[in-house]
């Protein structure tokens, strides 16, 4: 067994997903753990598996390939389309026994159905997703389909109950089994647990919506803090402020791009500009554990290397490099093969006085100042921000929160009261 121990929780819907051929979908709230799940799963299973994303940095985050590049889907709206597939990509198909497809939480129903469709006439069987296990990974509390454009959004009006993976046809013929996961690892106060979970479900009381905005009006700290905001504009005028502030020139370190990366979806900045004083945000886990993904610390010395200083310890960080993916069939061996086909090597470091609320999924931050603009505009975007930080004491707020801030889609809402209890566990 390779990887962090399991909880119960964790282990119970991993022997789900291994001993059957069950479609699973794996959700839970931020911080219980999926992808830790995921990362067991990826190392242990004894299936031919294929792991997949949406988009080019969440299938650099899972060590996957996109939908689109293993499927060669075209991008847009697919609808009954035909499908083109090489024998390259029949023979690919035909061997999976379980794919999974993590953030589903961004996969429309339209491609979901592509999917459906592809497997089917890749492997020339006529039941849902061609007789391959499908299991999903995310949480749609947090992350929404993008709407295309007037007409895209037109179709599925049309033909669809909504946009989300859930609605899609195939399940019309499949059953989707829902894990929750429950035990959240992040947080630790029941207080501040309770508070996100009436933000996640949109039940938010007066007293809760006062508790939160009491904590976040203190004054913001100067420095240790990063500020959590809903557009890339704000961000950037953020942190280039800031970093004009300080004395000295700018150093810029250059991103080594080798392979087929494949559009702009770099997993760190092409040009890292930094200072001595910056602070910043690391992008990746630690071998030896000396920081995590999210962990803030502030810029000592640039040479050949960059030093680094969190919580009163100086650590000399190397460039790191990022490996993109490809599934192939191998005929010798009759097994999928996954192949490095592009790496991406650059300090696993950006700018980190502010950052996108979209860009902090999956991050935890000791302390962060919440800046929701003049309005939170995409559902699950506030739960989002508040759910990276451990603590309620590490709470700041630009403005108070105020109840157009909490957007629930009430699609999800249907959907996840389908919820299955974990085998072997309390149910939810």
């Amino acid at each position: 067994m390779i990887g962090t121990p399991l909880s119960p929780e964790q282990q119970a819907v991993f022997d789900a997903i291994e001993t059957t051929r069950e479609h699973v979908f794996v959700t839970g709230r931020a911080g219980t753990g999926k992808s830790t799940l995921l990362n067991h799963l990826s190392w242990n299973t004894s299936k031919q598996l294929v792991i997949s994303a949406p988009t080019g940095v969440a299938a650099l985050n899972v060590g996957g390939q996109t939908i689109h590049s293993l499927f060669r889907l075209p991008i847009g709206v697919i609808a009954d389309h035909d499908i083109d597939q090489g024998p390259e990509v029949r023979k690919l198909l035909g061997t999976i026994d379980t794919l999974v497809i993590d953030e589903v939480s961004m996969v429309n129903a339209d491609l979901l159905d592509a999917v459906d469709r592809s497997l089917r006439q890749a492997r020339q069987r006529q039941e849902p997703f061609g007789g391959v296990q499908v299991v999903l990974f995310g949480d749609p509390y947090q992350l929404a389909p993008v709407p295309g454009d007037g007409e895209e959004r037109a179709y599925f009006a049309d033909h669809y109950r909504s946009m989300w993976f859930f609605d899609a046809k195939v399940w019309d013929e499949a059953e989707l089994k829902i894990f929750e996961l429950s035990t959240i690892h992040r947080q630790h106060e029941d207080e501040f647990k309770y508070l996100l979970t009436g933000v996640r479900h949109g039940q938010v009381t007066a007293e809760m919506a006062q508790r939160l905005n009491s904590v976040g009006s203190r004054p913001a700290p100067e420095e240790g803090a990063i500020t959590l905001a809903t557009t890339n504009a704000t961000v950037n005028r953020i942190n280039g402020l800031a970093l004009g502030r300080l004395p000295g020139r700018v150093l810029t370190a250059k991103a080594e791009i080798n392979g087929e990366f494949g559009g702009r979806a770099y997993p760190a900045d092409e040009a890292l500009e930094l200072k001595v004083g910056a602070q910043v945000m690391f992008l990746r886990n630690d071998p030896d554990q000396r920081w995590v993904n999210g962990s803030i610390g502030v810029v000592t010395k640039i040479a050949d290397t960059v030093w680094v200083e969190i919580d009163g310890d100086r650590h000399e960080v190397q460039p790191a490099i990022w490996e993109r993916y490809r599934y192939s069939y191998s005929a010798e061996t009759k097994q999928l093969r996954k192949d490095v086909v592009a790496e991406f090597t650059q300090f696993p470091l950006r700018l980190a006085w502010a950052v996108t609320i979209h860009k902090s999924q999956g991050k935890t931050y000791d302390a962060a100042i919440v800046d929701l603009g003049q309005r939170s505009f995409a559902p699950g975007q506030t739960y989002v921000a508040l759910s990276r930080i451990t603590a309620l004491e590490g709470l700041y707020l630009t403005r108070p929160l105020r109840p157009s801030d909490i957007i629930v889609d009430q699609n999800v809402v249907r959907f996840m009261e389908r919820a299955t209890p974990i085998p072997g566990i309390a149910a939810i």
